[in-house]
C-alpha cells in the first residue's frame, strides 16, 4: 500500500497504529523535493489503510525534521518551476492533514524547524521531548512564513507571545512551547515514544466514528479560519522568495552550512 511513496518517509504497523517515521536522519530529516512530496501523498495513502486507526508521526536519529534541505530551496532561486511546485505541494501538505480522518501524534525528538514546525502543530496531539524545540526561520532567511506561523500560530497561541519567535526565528523549546499552545505535553526524552505507543493504543481502542467525527468537527474550526490566511500567505511568500534579500541571505546561510 505504501510502495508508490517517495523516499523520505517509511510506514510500518503494529496492530492498528502506524507510525510514519521521517527517514533523513543524515541530514537532520530536512525537507528535500522526494520528502516534500512524500508529505503529500502519505496522508491518502494511510487513509486508504483499512487497518489503521491512529498515526505516529516522529523523526530518525536526533531531529524531528530541520526545515528545507538548503540545496533543493537553493534551487528556487533560479527556477521558477521547481519553486511553484514547491507552494502547491505546501498547500497540499495542509489541506491533507486537516482533512485526514484519523488521529495523528506528533512524536518530536528534537529540533522542529520550518516546514516541520508545521507538520508537528498540525498533529492532532503533540507530544515533545524535552530535548526538542520548535523554529520558525522563514523572516530570517528573508520569506514570508506563508506555510507556517504567520497563518495558524494565531489560531492556537497569544499573539502577543508568539510573533517574537516568529518575528526573529528564535527556538522554542518544550516548556514554552506547551505554556503558549503549540504542544501538548511534555515526555522525557528517553520515554517519548514508549509514551506515543501507549496513547495510540489508547485512541485506537476507541469508537471508531465518534473519534473520527470529532476530529472532523474540530478542523472544520481550522480549515475555515486558515482558508484566507493559508491563501495571503503562500501567495506573499513567493514574492519575498524573488527579493535580492532572500537571495543573499539564503546563499550565506548555505554557505555557512557547507
Amino acid at each position: 500500500m505504501y510502495d508508490g511513496l517517495p523516499p523520505g518517509l517509511t510506514v510500518t504497523a503494529d496492530g492498528a497504529v502506524r507510525t510514519v517515521l521521517i527517514d533523513r536522519p543524515a541530514e537532520l530529516n530536512a525537507v528535500n523535493a522526494d520528502l516534500h512530496r512524500a508529505f503529500a501523498e502519505v496522508w491518502r495513502h494511510l487513509a486508504a489503510d483499512q487497518g489503521a486507526r491512529v498515526v505516529i508521526l516522529t523523526g530518525a536519529g536526533r531531529a524531528f525534521s530541520a526545515g528545507g534541505d538548503l540545496d533543493w530551496i537553493t534551487s528556487f532561486l533560479d527556477d521558477p518551476v521547481a519553486r511553484d511546485e514547491s507552494i502547491r505541494e505546501g498547500a497540499q501538505i495542509i489541506e491533507e492533514m486537516l482533512r485526514f480522518p484519523l488521529p495523528v501524534i506528533a512524536a518530536v525528538n528534537g529540533a522542529a524547524m520550518g516546514l516541520g514546525a508545521s507538520i508537528a502543530i498540525l498533529s492532532d496531539i503533540v507530544l515533545m521531548s524535552d530535548r526538542a524545540y520548535l523554529a520558525d526561520p522563514h523572516v530570517a532567511v528573508g520569506l514570508v512564513a506563508g506555510d507556517g506561523g504567520a497563518a495558524f500560530w494565531p489560531l492556537l497561541t497569544p499573539i502577543l507571545r508568539t510573533r517574537e519567535f516568529l518575528y526573529t526565528g528564535d527556538r522554542i523549546d518544550a516548556a514554552t512551547a506547551v505554556e503558549v499552545g503549540l504542544a501538548s505535553r511534555i515526555v522525557p526524552a528517553d520515554g517519548l515514544l514508549d509514551e506515543a505507543r501507549a496513547l495510540a493504543g489508547r485512541l485506537a481502542g476507541q469508537p471508531v466514528e465518534a473519534l473520527r467525527g470529532t476530529k472532523r468537527v474540530v478542523n472544520m474550526y481550522l480549515a475555515q479560519a486558515l482558508a484566507g490566511p493559508m491563501q495571503a500567505g503562500f501567495a506573499a511568500e513567493v514574492v519575498s522568495m524573488q527579493t535580492p534579500e532572500h537571495r543573499e541571505r539564503l546563499l550565506a546561510l548555505r554557505n555557512r552550512s557547507g
